[in-house]
């Protein structure tokens, strides 16, 4: 098959729409489903982030797309008690470290990855499918699927959830094209591979990076390589914690996955773990609650009336102080950036986050501002001399 036509593009009025190839074969089979396009840009720059963590960790790796840029991206380690009830998935019994993978990167930032496009590095488990098959989704691509994994997945949305299996011995061309009102756009694909190599300069005093958090900047920069830039990703324990995408400017890409940090880790607080919820409560609504009960909106769902839909008991209010003083105590953070920073301010803000550990480009005129930040607070960081835009 060398086209695919589909239903419209990126919008109803957009049409006709297809995919193509102008030689050969199209890599994929769609197993269930139809896939859109937007599905499709989902899963082909989702498929290449996870086949980029696995070469770099060998790990089996995951990756949770939505709008053509991840909402998060993970590897297979194991997952701690803590992890296994905020990602709700201690109910499940042992999970496979492909299960933990997408557990990782579908939990990382649950209020994006409502509708997700899911790419997995390894053949699809049972244990991986069961995951799946709970959360709202729009479908998945995997190099193969076991057979009753597969028949876990085709149940999804009524019989309709897309399932794409793409050949994970396809090598792209070396060259790729786009059109932009009517004009093609021609470069060389960006083959830059992301390893131990990249972080080897570190300007810092501190120069010590554990293999820990080598493997952490690693996840960071080939996440932050399929994320619409400007973009930073803080990435702790094998996964991508906080993710800002396509903003003009870098501090409030700094910002934004820093909040997405911080949210991450005040789910792990004593204050959120203890929450009652009402039995029959949505896991969608269970979500946007704890995502209001954590910020400024917080009365949204502790105002009479609205509470006893949501929870058992009211809980009491998590104060801004008792969220910084649980926030202090997140340590070993690692940051990346797609290009470099330009003020010391986007390191004031990391440090707020727990980041002991940056990679950037480097090359700003202010490249002295920022190293004496990170010596200020004990932060080692590399340039890596590579900028990672992506459009």
């Amino acid at each position: 098959m060398t086209e695919l036509e589909l239903k419209y593009g990126c919008n109803p009025n957009q049409k006709p729409s297809r995919i193509f190839m102008e030689s050969g074969d199209l890599p994929i089979e769609v197993l269930n489903g139809k896939p859109g396009y937007i599905n499709f840009m989902d899963a082909f720059n989702g498929w290449q982030l996870v086949k980029e963590l696995k070469a770099a960790t060998g790990k089996p790796a995951a990756t949770s797309f939505k709008h053509v840029s991840p909402a998060g991206a993970a590897i297979g380690l194991p997952l701690t008690e803590t992890l296994a009830k905020i990602y709700w998935v201690d109910d499940l019994g042992e999970l496979s470290p492909l299960a933990c993978a997408y557990a990782r990167a579908r939990g990382a930032d649950r209020m994006s990855s409502y509708g997700d496009f899911i790419a997995l590095s390894d053949v699809c488990d049972v244990p991986t499918a069961r995951i799946i098959q709970r959360e709202v989704s729009d479908g998945v691509i995997a190099p193969g699927y076991e057979p009753e994994a597969l028949e876990i997945l085709k149940s999804k949305r009524k019989g309709t959830y897309n399932i794409i299996k793409i050949d994970e011995n396809y090598t792209p061309a070396p060259i790729e094209r786009k059109q932009v009102y009517g004009i093609t756009f021609e470069q060389g694909r960006n083959e830059l591979v992301i390893n131990d190599e990249l972080f080897a300069n570190r300007p810092t005093r501190n120069k010590e990076i554990p293999e820990s958090a080598i493997h952490d900047l690693a996840i960071a920069m080939i996440t932050l390589k399929y994320t619409q830039s400007n973009s930073v990703a803080y990435a702790c324990g094998g996964q991508a914690i906080g993710i800002g995408a396509g903003q003009q400017s870098r501090i409030h890409c700094t910002r934004l996955a820093g909040t997405k940090a911080d949210n991450w880790y005040l789910r792990q607080s004593p204050t959120v773990m203890n929450l009652q919820f009402v039995d029959d409560i949505r896991r969608a609504d269970r979500d946007n609650a704890i995502d209001l009960y954590i910020g400024d909106d917080y009365m949204d769902v502790l105002a009479e009336g609205e509470w006893q839909r949501i929870f058992k008991v009211k809980p009491e209010v998590f104060t801004r102080e008792e969220k910084r003083k649980w926030l202090d105590t997140m340590k070993g953070v690692a940051l990346g950036s797609d290009a470099f920073f330009p003020f010391g301010d986007n390191i004031e803000r990391a440090h707020k986050s727990g980041v002991e550990f940056i990679a950037q480009p480097g090359g700003s005129i202010r490249d002295d501002n920022v190293i004496e930040t990170c010596d200020k607070y004990g932060i080692a960081m590399a340039f890596t001399g590579i900028r990672l835009f992506h459009h």
